[in-house]
């Protein structure tokens, strides 16, 4: 299996580029169209690959990071989901986004991917919630995680997730928010919302 190949960026296309090694071999390889955009023509480059062996084709599938990577190889673990279908989550989200929805289980910014339906979205939840670990890393953040899940003793912050919800901000975005809000579970709703809604336009 070809595990990364070094080279010059020769040609481009919408899906992949060709890539000429120094022996002049060139392998064209898929890549996620927001990695794909940051390169050139003529430009030196080490990608990460896989290769994906089917009864008609064998295709190779590249990364700049192994953050990319190893999300890639987590999704074709989920039901249903094949390169194709990885490949264009990867070009629509970025890695970090893509953890905090599933920890999250924010479905609204899931099904906005390419190809992910309802359906397909909370199978991703559920084969991958534990396998990415979990939103807590600090004490603080395992406060928080049982506050916004109804397990602490605020519900101000379930409520203010609601109603920043209904203003049409996803759970992805709306978690790290409340989380930069200094002693968030002694705060009434209304502050909580006032403070973020801050927070949100100096973004």
């Amino acid at each position: 299996m070809i595990g990364s190949i070094r080279g010059t960026v020769v040609s481009q296309a919408m899906d992949y580029c060709l890539i000429e090694t120094a022996g002049g071999v060139g392998y064209r390889v898929f890549m996620p169209g927001s990695q794909l955009r940051t390169l050139s023509v003529g430009q030196a480059v080490k990608v990460l690959t896989y290769m994906a062996v089917r009864e008609d084709a064998i295709q190779l599938y590249g990364f700049l990071t192994q953050q990319y990577y190893d999300l890639f190889t987590l999704l074709l673990s989920v039901s249903g989901i094949g390169p194709k279908g990885a490949i264009g989550i990867l070009g629509a989200a970025r890695p970090e986004d893509f953890y905090l929805a599933v920890q999250s289980r924010d479905l609204k910014m899931l099904t906005k991917l390419p190809g992910i339906g309802k359906k397909t979205a909370e199978r991703m939840v559920l084969e991958l919630k534990d396998k990415i670990g979990t939103l807590e890393s600090e004490e603080n953040d395992r406060e928080f995680a049982a506050a916004v899940s109804g397990k602490a003793g605020t519900e101000a912050v379930n409520e203010a997730m609601a109603a920043l919800s209904a203003l049409g901000y996803s759970n992805s975005e709306i978690l790290p928010v409340l989380r930069k809000i200094p002693e968030y579970g002694t705060l009434k709703r209304d502050e909580l919302i006032r403070r973020a809604l801050q927070i949100f336009a100096n973004k």
